[in-house]
């Protein structure tokens, strides 16, 4: 009972920071930190596929009428050749300009992080990083257009801002958003385009996670709490995702620097404590 409360928790805690400018991969190695939880199966790769699932379930659910949209006219655009007065054939390609420089970054150097990047304290100094550049672009980006005039330049650079989200405490929306935003997005429009280019790395994270697990021993699963987790993680990702898009048409993200600065003290107060 113990470890599918404890699975509750962190797909709630998957659920709303995979999509909250806050970090996602910071926040699953700190809870078990702060509430000295060590059963091994909450850092399990089954129970990380699990996790990420649900998120990408809230993602295919949540813009499912855009993708209904986008997958038929990018492959129109390839058999055209011409992206014609059709913005979703442009919207299409420009996700593909900024998914490949993240799915490049992840095969390269994802198995050196996850061995060797995982420090607390590293998550610390990247919460107060991050919290930098993202107060810097809702400041200082121009803000000035939609994600129809976004450039090709445009969408590759926040792919390869995306692509430092690999480092545990960046958070892949945070740094995705104020990429968008330093490009000229408005801020409801540099979240919307966050979540729609997450969709295919998520997608391509799960598959190669789920790869290697089968190639490995899938030892030690835990059918409730994984259904636990899928779930919360999936129910709690939908509602972060709506309040976001809801939240930045009228406000900023100064509510998340400042959680991301709280969070990055209670770290160094807790672990010199220890």
């Amino acid at each position: 009972m113990e470890l599918i409360l404890q699975a509750l928790v962190m797909g709630i805690v998957q659920g709303l920071t995979e999509f909250l400018p806050i970090s996602s991969s910071g926040h699953l190695i700190l809870v078990p930190w702060l509430l000295g939880w060590t059963d091994s199966f909450l850092d399990s790769l089954a129970f990380s596929v699990v996790l990420h699932g649900g998120t990408l379930l809230a993602l295919l659910v949540y813009f499912r009428d855009d993708w209904r949209r986008l997958i038929p006219a990018g492959l129109a655009t390839l058999r055209d050749r011409s992206f014609g007065d059709n913005p979703d054939r442009r919207l299409a390609w420009l996700l593909v300009a900024s998914t490949v420089p993240a799915v490049i970054a992840a095969l390269l150097f994802n198995d050196i992080i996850e061995k060797n990047v995982r420090q607390v304290g590293l998550v610390a100094l990247m919460l107060v990083a991050g919290a930098a550049i993202l107060w810097a672009a809702d400041r200082w980006g121009p803000r000035t257009h939609t994600i129809e005039r976004l450039t090709f330049r445009g969408a590759t650079g926040i792919g390869v801002a995306q692509a430092l989200a690999l480092i545990p405490g960046v958070s892949r929306s945070g740094i995705s958003m104020s990429a968008a935003l330093f490009a000229g997005l408005d801020r409801a429009d540099a979240a919307r385009y966050s979540f729609l280019m997450a969709t295919p790395v998520t997608a391509m994270a799960v598959a190669y996670e789920a790869f290697k697990l089968l190639k490995g021993d899938v030892g030690g699963v835990e059918p409730a709490a994984m259904i636990v987790g899928v779930v919360s993680s999936f129910v709690t990702g939908i509602l972060a995702i709506s309040f976001l898009l809801r939240y930045l048409r009228t406000r900023s993200f100064n509510v998340f620097v400042a959680y991301r600065l709280v969070l990055a003290a209670i770290i160094l107060v807790a672990f010199l404590a220890r």
